[in-house]
């Protein structure tokens, strides 16, 4: 009886948004590359873009797909796009954080640094050197995925953006504190579907790269 509701309800008013983290590159665990320009999927990245296509291909239909600008998750969302017959439509507001004068280094060098431990436990506390803070990128994530709701009332919409992004807007869906934004784990390519419809968001699921996506969202 509750996923015929929420199947209804999806018919009627709610959006699904369904976010996809870009697939793995060369620096994927090893650095913190931010927004530096000309980072590509590697060999493996570009398999996950196509198997999360084929995986997402189970719905009846996305009626949009948006991508974070950098080309690791336009490279992404092109084989969605394609599966569906759509474009990709860029969307700033899905971009990486401003890792300020920590973009490009070591992930191994940043595990030394005394900042590091607020990154893990007090993150709401912490901005990046020279960049952006926790709060404003969960704010400018919450503030994005609202507007794509708001001009997709009823559909189902792909948006591709990054880990950290994804995660801190997920804890904002939860109504988890982002202080415990660390607890999730995002992997390359994974999907974390949420419904939106009158009330509060409604999250399906995280990190998900096996169940039947359909079923999910009440297409069965």
């Amino acid at each position: 009886m509750a996923s015929k509701t929420k199947s209804t309800h999806l018919e009627r008013s709610a959006t699904v948004v369904i976010l996809v983290r870009h697939g793995h590159t060369p620096t994927t665990g090893k650095i913190l590359p931010g927004r530096t320009k000309g980072l590509h999927l590697s060999d493996l990245g570009k398999d996950q873009a196509e198997k999360v296509a084929s995986y997402l291909s189970s719905l009846n239909s996305v009626n949009a797909v948006y991508s974070s600008p950098m080309e690791r998750t336009l490279e992404t969302a092109k084989p969605i796009a394609k599966a569906f017959g759509k474009r990709v439509r860029t969307h700033q507001g899905l971009i990486e954080a401003d890792f300020g004068k920590w973009t490009g280094r070591k992930l191994s060098e940043l595990r030394k640094l005394n900042d590091w431990e607020k990154v893990q436990k007090n993150p709401s506390l912490f901005r990046f050197p020279g960049g952006e803070s926790f709060m404003e990128m969960q704010s400018r994530m919450v503030s994005t995925v609202t507007n794509i709701c708001e001009n997709h009332r009823g559909e189902i919409v792909v948006a591709v953006s990054h880990a950290d992004t994804i995660k801190a807007f997920l804890t904002a869906a939860l109504g988890t504190p982002l202080d415990l934004f660390q607890r999730l784990h995002i992997s390359p390519c994974s999907v974390s579907p949420v419904i939106f419809g009158v009330k509060s968001p409604f999250v399906l699921a995280v990190n998900s790269t096996g169940a039947n996506i359909s079923s999910l969202i009440g297409q069965t």
